[in-house]
């Protein structure tokens, strides 16, 4: 296998008495996509930042393209591309000058920038909009444009910190489908996001983190396969709680979240048999997925922000 494009090693941060990311290691390879998931408070944007140079380690060591960070991380950037959480845009300046603007801090050549211009505005499918302003974008439409810039200097790996945040259903996938776009053309990215459905569509191989440190590493099929039974039956309606308890001994495992309970099965069929002739419930009967390993994994009670 070829070198990494990115390598942490051991990589710890705390600040105070807490410690937000704890003896972290991983690898991204090129044309490969690495999801990096977790409750908040996980460590997720504080990775981010430390591999971007923006923090640095208490102990580990972090490599780009064989250049230490932070120390080398100026270097490293030519051929980073990033899109943040928040929004970056200068407000000020059109579509096209954003690009433009933003091209000149990588010290490109002027003719360079302006051919690369309306490919990444065809790219962020904002071909009519070069001449507007951000202020006038939907959010679908900045968060293309911020996905557009991020590739001003043709970056070999792209670093995206939740980039589909806010974002409706049909503006997610425009972005899915620019994101896999980039990969086939054997760009890599580091993602985080809080979307299971994103992750599992996108990512070749998923990193869970949970106060900081690595609690599971692979591919997302894998995964659900190796920390969850097969199938899922959500059983709601006034008899649900009572049906838990009813039928607990067909499921290996039963959960409850506010008024649906959760039945983990392998073979579903007495369950669904059963629950057939309780006229009390309604239910929904599904594969398992990665919404559901995230939540064995680092649980169901609701975190603040750290």
């Amino acid at each position: 296998m070829t070198e990494p494009l990115l390598r942490v090693v051991q990589l710890t941060k705390a600040f105070g008495a807490s410690k937000v990311v704890d003896a972290l290691s991983f690898e991204i390879h090129a044309g490969e996509c690495l999801g990096v998931i977790g409750p908040n408070g996980a460590g997720k944007t504080t990775t981010i930042r430390m591999c971007l140079g923006l923090a640095e380690p208490d102990t580990g060591r972090i490599t780009a393209f064989g250049l230490d960070i932070p120390a080398q991380v100026r270097t490293a950037k030519e051929r980073i591309g990033v899109v943040t959480q928040a929004d970056s845009l200068d407000p000020d300046f059109t579509c096209a000058e954003n690009l433009r603007v933003y091209g000149s801090y990588f010290g490109l050549p002027a003719a360079t920038i302006e051919a690369r211009i309306p490919k990444l505005l065809e790219f962020a499918a904002l071909q009519a909009k070069a001449g507007v302003k951000p202020g006038e974008l939907s959010g679908g439409m900045k968060r293309r444009l911020s996905l557009g810039r991020a590739l001003i200097n043709d970056p070999d790996l792209l670093v995206l910190d939740e980039p589909t945040t806010g974002l409706d259903p049909q503006a997610r996938h425009l972005m899915w489908e620019r994101l896999q776009n980039l990969l086939q053309q054997g760009k890599a990215i580091l993602l985080t996001t809080h979307f299971m459905d994103e992750a599992e569509r996108l990512c070749d191989r998923l990193i869970v983190l949970d106060h900081g440190r690595k609690i599971a590493e692979g591919k997302p099929r894998e995964l659900i396969a190796e920390h969850l039974e097969s199938d899922v039956v959500e059983v709601y309606g006034d008899g649900a709680a009572a049906a838990g308890t009813t039928h607990a001994r067909l499921a290996e495992r039963v959960e409850a979240s506010g008024e649906t309970v959760f039945f983990y099965v392998r073979e579903a069929k007495p369950l669904l048999d059963a629950l057939a002739a309780d006229h009390s419930v309604r239910y929904l009967h599904r594969p398992a997925n990665l919404e559901d390993l995230f939540l064995k994994l680092t649980g169901r009670q609701i975190r603040g922000d750290a």
